[in-house]
């Protein structure tokens, strides 16, 4: 099992940058951990790709829908003390705190590609591209 964020739940789903490598992560493998607020904010993503014209509302209730079946079995929802705490200590949004307060939870390096935030929790960060490493 892995711990990502929404970052690279939205990589999965809609055509970038990390796609491919989001999808080489879920090969390698496929039980993908994460807080429930995650589908929160990819809903928030997928309402901007509609307004912006980069996604119907069909499609973006087809890919909410599912991220929801695909992430559920795995969702772990942190208590929010323990997320405010570890906002205290890296510095950090309370959002992106619930995600560290996961990987903690797991004992797992939270995937991110959010540059920001592994620089502020190295310790329980890793990039897309160092996960994928350590899987080969």
């Amino acid at each position: 099992m892995i711990v990502v964020d929404t970052n690279i739940i939205a990589a999965l789903f809609l055509e970038g940058r990390f796609t491919s490598s989001a999808k080489a992560l879920l090969k390698h493998d496929p039980a993908w951990c994460t807080e429930p607020l995650a589908l929160i904010e990819f809903g928030n993503v997928l309402a901007t790709y509609e307004r912006a014209d980069l996604a119907s509302r069909a499609d973006a209730k087809r890919y909410l829908s599912a991220a929801e079946a695909f992430l559920a079995p795995h969702l772990h929802a942190v208590a929010r003390a323990a997320a405010l705490d570890l906002a205290f200590i890296h510095r950090t949004t309370i959002y992106d705190a619930h995600f560290l307060a996961v990987a903690d939870a797991c004992g797992k390096r939270l995937i991110t590609e959010d540059a920001k935030l592994r620089a502020a929790a190295p310790a329980l960060t890793q990039s897309l591209d160092h996960a994928l490493k350590l899987a080969r």
